[in-house]
């Protein structure tokens, strides 16, 4: 079938985007969906630093692409062999299928398939090749197995987390990587428990979801930390105890006044090396760095290794927020709909097509948290 896309074929565009247009709306041919896939129609997607983070080159992958890894829907057409979901069922996309039967998928850490990550190093889904072709009949990939800013996508059956009717679907975008991964950095990876002192580096999507996250477990001392004085301001709407500018000489002079030491975890949301530094320099004896933000792919952080050793300090990822997504995305949404939260207040708007490249020059200068792409919108 025929429809609308919007697909990157070079990074590094020169800013700013609106002017430069590196995502170009195109119509591109979507292939019908194989055993074990389903097609979606596509309800929203969210514009993430991850999606930037290929328009500016900071993270290489297959071009021609198909942006959009945030994202929900409908299910429109099920592919041979599914037979727990039905055409019409609500989904919200995970970014990560899980083929079940790897080592690391068997060992209880399908965020972390190793069939999958074979597939999107080369733009495809599992069962082999990408469903997109333009209009000159050449490959288009798949932006993490999902390519949801266009006005449907073929997915493994795997990519799909089925969630409830009566849930707003567009804005259910949220969930599917920024939500999981903010909050699963806190209460997966880190498991911080009550009384614990946290800071959070670092307030997109993904931070302000961590910051979230801590409210919700328990932390004594919440301290948010960003160059962004309004995300800040943000940040202590949402339940931080304390803010934190970075751009301040003596910040973390600041962080170790406030905790009397240093914090038991900081989180890297920011996807910087600099932000990286300040977590681990916040850090008290015993402390953890919990590295959630995706920095560039070149990037190189050092420590001191005699320093890791006798203040028992410990340097760990979180990808996904160490999730299992069929578990995790429900038990989120649900503890959302008690109140206990409030991610509807990190969606700034809704757009359509032709704001996508003005989306993103926005995101990139911190002036908004998250955007929905609704793609069928007039």
């Amino acid at each position: 079938m025929k429809m609308l896309a919007a697909v990157l074929r070079e990074t590094g565009a020169k800013r700013p985007y609106a002017a430069s247009q590196p995502v170009q709306i195109e119509e591109v041919e979507l292939a019908p969906p194989q055993a074990g896939e389903l097609m979606i129609k596509i309800a929203g997607g969210g514009l993430c630093h991850s999606d930037l983070s290929v328009i500016n080159g900071n993270r290489p992958r297959p071009m021609p692409l198909v942006l959009g890894h945030e994202g929900s829907g409908e299910v429109v057409e099920v592919g041979a062999g599914v037979r727990d979901i039905k055409v019409g069922d609500p989904i919200v996309f995970q970014f990560s299928a899980s083929c079940g039967v790897c080592s690391n998928c068997l060992g209880g850490k399908p965020q972390l398939c190793l069939t999958h990550d074979t597939a999107r190093a080369k733009g495809h889904l599992m069962a082999g090749g990408s469903r997109l072709t333009d209009n000159k009949g050449n490959e288009i990939a798949h932006q993490s197995g999902v390519s949801c800013f266009a006005e449907y996508a073929v997915i493994d059956r795997g990519t799909a987390v089925k969630v409830d009717k009566d849930l707003p679907l567009a804005d259910a975008a949220i969930f599917g990587c920024a939500v999981m991964t903010g909050v699963g950095a806190v209460l997966n990876t880190a498991r911080i428990r009550a009384g614990d002192t946290v800071a959070c580096v670092g307030l997109g999507g993904v931070g302000l979801n961590g910051l979230l996250g801590a409210k919700l477990a328990g932390a004594e001392k919440i301290i948010a930390v960003d160059v962004n004085d309004d995300k800040l301001g943000l940040a202590r709407q949402l339940g931080a105890t304390h803010t934190v500018n970075a751009k301040d000489k003596d910040h973390l002079e600041q962080i170790k006044d406030i905790t009397a030491g240093g914090v038991d975890y900081a989180f890297e949301f920011a996807g910087s090396v600099a932000a990286t530094e300040t977590c681990y320099k916040s850090i008290k004896m015993g402390g953890q760095v919990i590295i959630a933000g995706l920095a560039p792919s070149t990037s190189l952080f050092s420590f001191s290794p005699p320093d890791i050793v006798t203040s028992e300090k410990a340097i760990r990822g979180s990808y996904m927020g160490s999730c299992v997504p069929v578990r995790d995305i429900p038990r989120y949404i649900e503890l959302y709909r008690q109140g206990k939260l409030a991610v509807d207040k990190l969606i700034n708007k809704s757009i359509g097509f032709g704001e996508v490249n003005d989306g993103f020059d926005k995101l990139t200068d911190g002036l908004v948290i998250r955007q929905i792409l609704e793609p069928h919108i007039a």
